[in-house]
């Protein structure tokens, strides 16, 4: 199966993850159904693929699934921090944040910006709470906002 490259995943990226992730994106819009089993099996193939939890929890989310998304952030999350060999949980990372370098690589950076994408998701589920402590967490976590966190800080500043 020949499929154009529709999106840039990381350059470490299995060929045979991104040809499955490549043809679940070109179908996500047409096909939604095929493109979660595609999703899923390009999960299935390589679990420890990151670019995976990434691209289904962004087809989750554009699907409206929050609920699946959120599950699918949490694994990321789960999955980085293993590899990374430091705390999932981001109130305990906080704690013991000066022990690890969270920019050190594609993998701590990974976290961080899924880290992101939980709070966006929390606050889409009205949880500005859950959202908002994500967020505080985060800050500590990426003082110099290479995830991007201060967009969505701003966003949840203005839903106040």
């Amino acid at each position: 199966m020949l499929t154009e490259e529709r999106v840039l995943f990381s350059p470490n990226i299995p060929a045979a993850v991104n040809q499955l992730l490549q043809a679940a994106v070109a179908a996500s819009h047409v096909d939604p159904i095929r493109a979660e089993t595609l999703f899923l099996q390009a999960q299935t193939l390589d679990n420890q693929c990151l670019q995976t939890y990434f691209a289904l929890y962004k087809f989750y989310f554009y699907q409206k699934r929050l609920a699946d998304a959120e599950q699918v952030v949490i694994a990321g999350l789960v999955e980085s921090a293993r590899q990374g060999g430091f705390p999932c949980d981001h109130q305990s990372l906080v704690q013991v944040a000066s022990q690890w370098d969270l920019y050190a690589n594609e993998t701590t950076l990974f976290y961080l910006y899924t880290l992101k994408a939980l709070a966006f998701i929390k606050l889409r589920q009205g949880c500005d709470g859950d959202a908002k402590q994500v967020l505080a967490n985060l800050k500590q976590l990426d003082p110099k906002d290479l995830s991007g966190a201060s967009v969505i800080m701003d966003l949840a500043a203005g839903m106040a």
